[in-house]
């Protein structure tokens, strides 16, 4: 089994020469498996272990278990220990998702303080299998049919599998040939978890019906990896085609902002699958896609979310904008003896005597009107924002600044207010700009 784990390691060039890795022991028969194959090939490592206080007192037995073994193994051992309830509450996510965004986060940071190229999990064989389940049954595109990849990046951690060469059945064996102590997580028997029914009930039943189910699903696996990276390099050649910055009139508001053009995308086959393929990097699933892929043929102004990106379909586009908090902008106010050109964008030139101090940056809002500059009569701000073509993507980032008795003195960076303009009466001139 040695032979096997530092054969397959160097196969897939798992583990850089020389360096020392970060193995992820939760004090299972899995890790510990992997904690003594990697001491037993000569590997350097130290030790993760999160305590997620989800289990009362086994977690902190499990904490303390993960720590003997370090020292008897002579490795530094790094713990941290969250509520994990209370953040999954805080995020709006469920227990899982909140423990596995708070394991790869403490990961992270420790290969990034420590040098660490990559850390290793103890993820085998069967849980590709089960991986591979549960991403059919929620509606994964190609690449989540392929299981656990061998090496994998997340977020800028690189995460590594050097036990997905065995089977679950094989590291029982060798724990067990090797009298290797470990603490059981009494949560992996409860069929309730949906991995856990699928290891416990659906596998169980596909052997006696398929004696060779697990070696056909190793191989539909590699062929789905295979199909994974064909699709993603014509991915990559469509996004490098047909997506390209997305300029913004709004201060701000382009920074990030690609566009792609509809008749493009229609023009794809097959058109849902490469569609998904194109905007799986911004976020997008496979149900998303689905709903974007029906809304191309009569663009509705409709927004999609992700957790990472906004998308919206505007006037023969598809733009799409990264997450996140709209900045307020900042201007500076200045008396000023001359006008120089302005084009309104940056910077206006008003009647000092007119607005009622003080000034102030605020969202636009429903109900706010002006008078656009050079015209008579007022529009509301919506209806002028309309008339410029802002997308709904955009449209969040435009600010006003307004007057003590709430008077539209400029729509930043797009039109100033006719109320307030220098005239022939005026005595005192200020100039307002975008603070860069």
């Amino acid at each position: 089994m040695l032979t096997r784990f530092v054969d397959y390691i160097h196969r897939q060039h798992l583990f850089p020469q020389g360096e020392e890795m970060l193995l992820a022991v939760s004090g299972g028969r899995d890790s510990v498996a992997l904690l003594h194959l990697c001491h037993r090939a000569g590997f350097r490592f130290a030790v993760a272990h999160v305590n997620f206080h989800l289990r009362g007192d086994d977690s902190d037995r499990d904490e303390a278990f993960v720590c003997r073994l370090a020292r008897q193994y002579g490795v530094e051992a790094h713990v941290a220990s969250f509520d994990t309830r209370e953040y999954a509450a805080s995020q709006g996510q469920s227990l899982e998702e909140a423990a596995r965004t708070l394991r790869y986060s403490f990961f992270a940071g420790l290969c990034r303080a420590h040098g660490y190229p990559a850390v290793a999990t103890a993820h085998h064989r069967d849980d590709s299998v089960e991986t591979f389940f549960l991403n059919l049954f929620r509606g994964s595109g190609v690449a989540g049919l392929a299981g656990i990849r061998p090496a994998s990046c997340l977020e800028g951690l690189r995460v590594v599998h050097p036990m997905l060469c065995f089977s679950r059945a094989e590291i029982d064996r060798y724990v067990a040939a090797e009298g290797l102590p470990f603490v059981e997580d009494s949560t992996n028997a409860e069929p309730c978890a949906r991995r856990n029914r699928i290891r416990l009930q659906v596998m169980p039943l596909l052997r006696e019906l398929y004696s060779s189910v697990d070696a056909t699903l190793e191989s539909t696996m590699e062929r789905m990896a295979d199909a994974a990276r064909l699709l993603e390099r014509e991915a990559t050649t469509l996004r490098q085609c047909l997506l390209r910055a997305a300029p913004s009139a709004v201060p701000g508001a382009g920074e990030g902002m690609l566009e792609a053009d509809v008749e493009a995308l229609k023009g794809l086959d097959p058109r849902r699958t490469l569609l998904y393929e194109l905007l799986r990097p911004f976020g997008v699933n496979s149900a998303v896609a689905a709903e974007i892929d029906a809304s191309l043929e009569a663009p509705s102004g409709q927004l999609f979310e992700t957790p990472t990106h906004r998308l919206t379909l505007h006037r023969g586009r598809l733009l799409v904008c990264p997450r996140g908090e709209v900045p307020v902008p900042e201007v500076d106010c200045r008396k000023v003896e001359a006008i120089e050109p302005t084009d309104g964008t940056r910077r206006i030139y008003v009647d000092a005597d007119l607005p009622t101090a003080p000034l102030e940056v605020r969202p636009w809002r429903a109900a706010d009107r002006f008078r656009p500059f050079g015209m008579k009569g007022s529009r509301l701000v919506s209806d002028f924002l309309a008339d410029r073509g802002l997308s709904r993507l955009e449209r969040p980032w435009v600010h006003l600044l307004v007057d003590a008795e709430g008077r539209v003195v400029w729509v930043i960076g797009l039109r100033a207010d006719d109320r307030f303009r220098v005239s022939s009466a005026t005595r005192r001139v200020m100039e307002i700009a975008l603070r860069d």
